[in-house]
């Protein structure tokens, strides 16, 4: 893929009264690690589960790998995504979330093959082997067989990165997933996002990590109050921020 591959104009949404986004203008380009910053409740993850489609979009455009997400345009009209719609979509974007999200009763394979076997079908045989390669590609060939009570917090992310990894994404989402870790094991987390984000992988990531995204993005965006307050190149960002919001959330996280 070239191009635009996730482009927001103008995104709202709400919680009955409660304006959660007010008007988001966002791009990232095939490629790119776009990671995102700022304080609890400023709509980061909000924003981020409206790119796949987990929360629907009250005003504005969002389009990603060139379709209008939510809506489908049939002889000249748009309806809504129905369920199998949605479904489609999800298939092809990656998502890590705070907490892991495996399944206790299955081991590291089985939780990684999944997803490839309910939702594409893939025959169980060739499903296993191909949750075997990622979870070697992301450090853990010797855990495959080991259930998620035996893996640390460190190692169960990396699984959850190979179960998205596996579906052969276009686009790969991070929910601050290190932030439920000890900070002993963050370490292993980010090395794997460093390795993906080396293969081309697109990422968008929101983070309370400033040195992953100083060293990582291609672009840093910093999230207030709903809004994309400050946009651009990393290292401009953190060091000479143009928004004094921006700089002031900077000295409370340093």
């Amino acid at each position: 893929m070239t191009g635009t591959l996730v482009e927001a104009r103008g995104l709202s949404k709400s919680y009955g009264d409660h304006e959660v986004l007010h008007g988001v203008d966002f791009t990232v380009r095939a490629g790119e690690v776009s990671c995102i910053i700022g304080p609890s409740g400023s709509g980061k993850s909000t924003f981020l589960r409206t790119i796949n489609g987990l929360e629907t979009v009250d005003g504005g455009s969002l389009i990603v790998d060139g379709e209008q997400v939510g809506y489908a345009l049939e002889d000249g009209r748009y309806r809504p995504w129905r369920d199998r719609d949605f479904a489609r979509f999800r298939a092809r974007i990656g998502m890590v979330f705070q907490r892991f999200n495996l399944y206790a009763h299955l081991d590291a394979v089985e939780n990684v093959a999944a997803s490839l076997i309910h939702v594409k079908r893939v025959p169980k045989a060739e499903a296993h082997e191909r949750a075997e390669f990622e979870l070697a590609r992301v450090g853990l060939a010797d855990h495959v067989l080991k259930r998620p009570h035996q893996l640390s917090g460190g190692q169960q992310q990396r699984v959850a990165i190979a179960r998205a990894l596996a579906m052969d994404p276009d686009l790969m989402l991070f929910d601050e997933p290190t932030s439920a870790l000890d900070p002993e094991l963050v370490d292993e987390v980010l090395e794997t996002m460093r390795a993906l984000a080396g293969r081309g992988m697109t990422m968008i990531v929101v983070t309370h990590e400033i040195g992953f995204a100083r060293e990582v993005a291609d672009t840093l965006s910093f999230f207030d109050g709903g809004r994309v307050v400050e946009q651009g190149d990393p290292e401009q960002v953190l060091t000479d921020p143009a928004n004094d919001r921006t700089r002031s959330f900077l000295e409370r996280v340093r």
